[in-house]
């Protein structure tokens, strides 16, 4: 198993339909799934205030 030192591992759940658009997306792109939820979560962060 790949050594995770700045991440952290969680389980959650989707909605289908988003998972099945998240996922279409990374195929586009290229970009990990993983990646993009950073960027996901990091704007819902911004937009409550959490980050700056």
């Amino acid at each position: 198993m790949s050594d995770l030192k700045n991440r952290e591992r969680f389980t959650s759940t989707l909605d289908k339909r988003l998972l099945i658009e998240l996922q279409k997306l990374s195929g586009e792109t290229m970009i990990p799934m993983s990646k993009l939820i950073d960027k996901a979560i990091e704007q819902l962060l911004k937009d409550y205030g959490r980050l700056k």
